[in-house]
């Protein structure tokens, strides 16, 4: 099992475990692939849920460019749903579970096509 393989099954333990969904195992695959070299470096493979400028950037780059979606107050309130779920104690939001969550959220499962 490689190094993406292993963080594949973690991502996949947190959202059972902490965000009470069972993973779609091929798009949360397809999600941490399209994170890139980000999940294995260890301030970037986390959304700080805290600040307003990460969660900027998550809509802006994640929802707008990678979903195409059009900006609007529904796209912010999907994010904070997804931290709600995710849990706001939880100190480590893993970026790929985040935008899995964000995917389905806003049904855009057809960018991973």
């Amino acid at each position: 099992m490689g190094k993406r393989d292993e963080w594949i099954a973690k991502y996949a333990d947190d959202l059972r475990s902490k965000c009470g969904m069972e993973p779609d195992m091929d798009l949360l695959t397809k999600v941490t692939i399209g994170c890139g070299p980000s999940i294995y470096n260890a301030d970037a493979q986390t959304v700080a849920a805290g600040q307003a400028s990460e969660l900027e950037t998550v809509k802006k780059n994640f929802l707008i460019k990678k979903l195409g979606l059009s900006d609007g107050p529904e796209l912010m309130a999907g994010i904070n749903r997804a931290i709600e779920i995710y849990g706001s104690s939880e100190r480590n939001k893993y970026r790929a579970v985040v935008y899995y969550m964000l995917t389905k959220h806003f049904g855009k499962e057809a960018v991973y096509g």
